[in-house]
């Protein structure tokens, strides 16, 4: 696998152990299928429980019967699981950065103890309920409401474009609370099992198809008084959440790129044209030089952030430069890998086009390209172009 000035030489016994846990996962129980998951725009559920006994469900928190392995240990976890495909990628990560980590860090100790093992383990399945049909980039405007009702909350809103949501039992809902001053944004945790709630499945996707997406509709449902999430009040709760995720979409776009890499590489040598393999051809040749050097930039992008992560000096805007750059890079090189392939580049025996269609997806969710741009935009120039 390409590592072209060996950075994964320097990794420790635990995180050798996961990158080839993850590997050899990926390798024997979902590769030979993923591509027929896609076609027909299905996410292999079988391997929810798999997955949760191998421990690639937040395994970089600590307590409650996660590892607390090391913040590189966790991301080249992402980056061999979007090594097959962005949504076996997005079901860890939802799970994990956006499910896990809040009521890991925002939730009461009862709702710890209820949630985290069960979820860590693959028993339970979390979405995360943020977005809206009127609200995308610009969450804080969210409709979604939730008003005091003795020792209920009363939720109303609707959630759209939510991974796992039409296999989830647990739904980490944000809404603004109306039954005080300002009307915070406060952290529900609904199961998805009560009335009111629904998670209709959005079909017809044209990228991301192994993956379930869904929306969450929420018409009077009540939870109990113990559902919020104590620990947080405003943009702050979902942001951290999302910077978590993000995080894991900066390590997970690099498997994706260096995914498609390999195949074209391999089929370079393989493929014999004009009497030889047409790697030999010196425009096969730059493309695949192209390819290691803009793959080999993002892997020490995603590696430092490791590093600022583990000593707490990481902040938001670092992870928005390396979701920007690095998913950037996988959606420019993954159409090169196709291309090198020829006319087998468009079946699902290969893996590039599938890896273009996904990223289109990787590109625009957990915050746009373009929102990136702003965010790093601000943080150059201490202007705000939200505004």
């Amino acid at each position: 696998m390409l590592d072209y000035v060996g950075l994964e030489g320097d990794l420790d016994e635990e995180e050798r152990l996961i990158r080839d846990t993850a590997r050899r996962f990926v390798e024997e129980e979902v590769r030979d299928d993923i591509g027929q998951h896609w076609i027909d725009g299905t996410f292999p559920t079988d391997l929810v429980s798999e997955m949760g006994d191998l421990g690639f469900y937040a395994p970089n928190l600590e307590g409650y019967g996660s590892p607390n392995v090391s913040e590189t240990a966790y991301g080249l976890l992402m980056q061999e699981l979007e090594a097959c495909d962005s949504g076996l990628r997005s079901m860890a990560s939802v799970q994990g950065a956006l499910v896990m980590y809040p009521i890991h860090a925002f939730g009461s100790e009862e709702q710890k103890e209820r949630w985290l093992p069960d979820l860590g383990a693959g028993d339970a399945v979390g979405c995360f309920g943020l977005t809206e049909p009127e609200h995308g980039s610009n969450p804080s405007a969210m409709e979604t409401r939730a008003e005091k009702d003795g020792d209920e909350y009363v939720l109303n809103g609707s959630k759209t474009w939510i991974t796992n949501s039409p296999i989830a039992d647990v739904a980490v809902v944000w809404a603004k609370d109306r039954s005080t001053d300002g009307d915070p944004v406060r952290g529900f945790l609904v199961e998805t099992d009560r009335d009111g709630v629904t998670t209709n499945e959005i079909d017809e996707k044209l990228s991301l198809r192994a993956s379930v997406t869904g929306e969450v509709s929420l018409q009077d449902a009540r939870v109990p008084e113990d559902a919020v999430l104590p620990g947080v009040e405003g943009m702050k709760g979902p942001l951290s959440c999302l910077t978590q995720a993000r995080y894991g979409i900066a390590w997970g776009a690099v498997g994706a790129a260096r995914d498609c890499f390999e195949t074209a590489r391999q089929y370079a040598t393989d493929r014999e044209q004009f009497g030889g393999p047409i790697g030999r051809f010196q425009l096969q040749q730059q493309k695949l030089a192209e390819m290691a050097t803009q793959i080999t930039t993002a892997q020490l992008l995603a590696y430092r952030l490791a590093e600022l992560k583990e000593r707490g000096d990481l902040r938001p805007q670092h992870v928005s430069m390396a979701k920007r750059n690095n998913v950037r890079m996988a959606r420019e090189q993954a159409p090169v890998a196709r291309e090198m392939l020829g006319g087998n580049g468009i079946v699902a025996d290969h893996s590039p086009m599938r890896h273009m269609a996904n990223l289109e997806t990787v590109y625009t969710y957990e915050g746009t390209h373009d929102i990136h741009t702003l965010i790093l935009g601000e943080d150059l120039t201490g202007i705000a172009a939200f505004e």
